[in-house]
Parts: structure tokens; C-alpha cells; sequence
């Protein structure tokens, strides 16, 4: 038997166990927490975050100060966010996708494993024409693609963006090329679309929302199998009904946080996603407005979610030549 000693011994052990745990779970920021935004102001990523932080700052009684670091498809932001001191205090933002496959084009040596996910939404791309090109339906544009290959003008948001992401989908399954051009975000891009910059982008709904509305770009398709609705414009079908069969994996956005942080700032972060978070009515209407998809995830269910975008993206990109590491070397399996 025990002696009475021991378990006292031991209840206050557990006791205090217990309560280093609770204390730990209660995260208080002492100084405003820097969110690294590695895109323009005014994209989807920009959007998201600003939203997300604004509900963040709520529980955490910090303010969140956020830096936009365009540059390098995002990459340049990351790596400063990676570089950081790993006190908790330093974060990034952006899409799964991107943060899953700097390792694989050659960009950064990170992986999605390395951090914790903080999902709010998914943001979907959609085939956007400025509204002076003849092109009216999804098959115009492929049919003009084909007729002109590498001609027609596509703006994105760089290489490893969604944006690309999407005309490299459609251009291997459509077997068409285009003309390529950069811009520091999704908002630039649709920007250039929408005045006539460039003919065409494939950046996500929620950066051309305001042109759609405007009637300066004409969205053609959601790079997809299933339609989407935008408040003050209607329905965009999905890319299936041109291409029968197409599919796109969702490409989940969120707030990153390096996994070198301390061990209370996850658990923090995970309470709020998992009782705050997934309620967020700012979110939600922020998801409806745009075109988005509300989905807060934390987590390996975060991890989980985002895994397929980041496979599709990695060996679209290897069956292209593109990646300067084969996928199947850092843990990303061929579909």
C-alpha cells in the first residue's frame, strides 16, 4: 500500500501539473504581436488577415500590428517572419498552398509542418477577362488561347501564387499556354485586368469582387467543380461545366505561427479557434462578400485540410519543370 505521505506527494504533483498546464493556456501578450502580410495591401491575404486580427485582438487585449512584405511570390515576407525571434511575437500570413511548396520551387527551405495553422477561410480563383475582351464564355477564351498560344495576357499575383496556381491548372488540363504577368499581389493583378493592362486574370474572387461589381471585369469561371455566388453580381459557374471533369483542390488561408514558439502561445491560439473563431460573424460575413468560404480550422485538422492543395500544386509544378526539388523528396507523395 501507499503511505499517506506519498500520495499526498503525489496529489500535489498532479495538482501542480495541473495548474502549470492552465497557466500556460493563458497566454497574455505583453506588446503588440507583428503580423507579416507577404502581399500587397488590399489582396485576399491582406483582406483575410486584417479581419482575423481585428477579432484576434479581442481575446488577446494585444494590439496586431500588420507589416505588408510583398516580394518573390511571397517568400520574402515568410522568410522574415521565419527569421524572427521564435518568442511567439512574429507572424505570417497567407495561403496553405504557397507556405507548403516554397521548399519545392527552390524558394525557401520551410514546409507547411514547420508552423501552426491558423485557417479562416478559403479563397477561390476564378478566370476573369477585362470587360472589353470579346471573350464572353470560358470556351471563347480557350478557343482564343489555342488560336494564339502564349498571346494572351494573364496577370497573377507571381509564381506560387494562387493565381498561377490556376492557369497552370488550366493550361495543363486545356492544353493551351499564355503570356505570364507579374504583379506584386492579387490586387495589383486583378487591378491590371480590370483597366485593361492585361487581358485576363485568374486571381481569387475575393481580389476582384470590386471589378466584377463594376462591370471592368467579366468573370468568366470559378477554377473549380462548383459555382459561387457574389453579393451585386450573381452566379460564376464553375470550370467543370467547360471542362467536364476539372477539379481544383480548396486552397485554405490563415495566420502561420512559426512552431518555435512557445508551447502557450498555441494553446492560446488553439482555445480561441476552437471557441471564438469558428463563430467570428465579422468572418462569416467577410466569406460572403467575397466569394470566400468560411472554415476555421486549427491544428491537424488544418494540416489535414490543407494537404491536397499543396500535392495538386507541387506535382502540377514538377509535371511542368518548374520545380527545382522533386515533391516526392520532401515528404509530398505523388497524387
Amino acid at each position: 500500500m501507499h503511505s499517506p505521505f506519498r500520495l499526498r506527494n503525489v496529489l500535489t504533483t498532479t495538482l501542480l501539473c495541473v495548474a502549470a498546464a492552465s497557466a500556460m493556456a493563458q497566454w497574455k501578450p505583453d506588446r503588440p504581436i507583428t503580423l507579416i502580410v507577404p502581399w500587397a495591401p488590399g489582396g485576399s491575404t491582406d483582406q483575410v488577415s486584417r479581419v482575423t486580427a481585428a477579432e484576434l485582438e479581442k481575446h488577446l487585449g494585444q494590439k496586431i500590428v500588420i507589416m505588408n512584405q510583398p516580394g518573390a511570390s511571397g517568400s520574402v515576407g515568410t522568410k522574415n517572419a521565419m527569421a524572427a525571434p521564435a518568442d511567439g511575437y512574429t507572424w505570417t500570413a497567407g495561403g496553405a498552398k504557397d507556405l507548403g511548396t516554397y521548399k519545392v520551387l527552390g524558394m525557401l527551405d520551410t514546409s507547411a509542418g514547420d508552423w501552426n495553422l491558423y485557417l479562416n477561410v478559403a479563397h477561390i480563383a476564378v478566370v476573369g477577362v477585362n470587360a472589353d475582351t470579346p471573350y464572353k464564355t470560358m470556351n471563347d477564351l480557350i478557343a482564343a488561347m489555342k488560336a494564339k498560344p502564349g498571346a494572351i495576357s494573364v496577370a497573377t499575383a507571381g509564381v506560387n501564387s494562387s493565381g498561377h496556381s490556376a492557369i497552370e491548372s488550366i493550361a495543363r488540363v486545356a492544353g493551351v499556354t499564355y503570356k505570364h504577368v507579374t504583379y506584386d499581389g492579387g490586387a495589383p493583378a486583378a487591378v491590371a485586368a480590370g483597366s485593361g493592362e492585361t487581358e485576363v486574370t485568374t486571381q481569387l474572387a475575393a481580389e476582384q469582387t470590386d471589378m466584377i461589381r463594376a462591370k471592368r471585369i467579366r468573370p468568366l469561371a470559378v477554377v473549380g467543380d462548383k459555382s459561387i455566388e457574389i453579393e451585386g453580381y450573381g452566379t460564376i459557374p464553375p470550370l467543370s461545366d467547360f471542362i467536364p471533369g476539372f477539379k481544383d483542390p480548396i486552397n485554405y488561408f490563415g495566420i502561420f505561427v512559426p512552431k518555435g514558439a512557445p508551447p502557450e502561445v498555441k494553446q492560446t491560439l488553439d482555445k480561441i479557434w476552437a471557441t471564438e473563431m469558428v463563430k467570428s460573424e465579422a468572418l462569416k460575413k467577410y466569406a460572403q462578400s467575397r466569394g470566400a468560404m468560411f472554415a476555421p480550422m486549427a491544428g491537424e485538422e488544418a494540416q489535414k485540410a490543407v494537404f491536397p492543395a499543396i500535392q495538386s500544386y507541387a506535382w502540377t509544378q514538377q509535371a511542368a519543370g518548374k520545380a527545382k526539388v522533386s515533391p516526392d523528396t520532401v515528404g509530398i507523395p505523388r497524387p
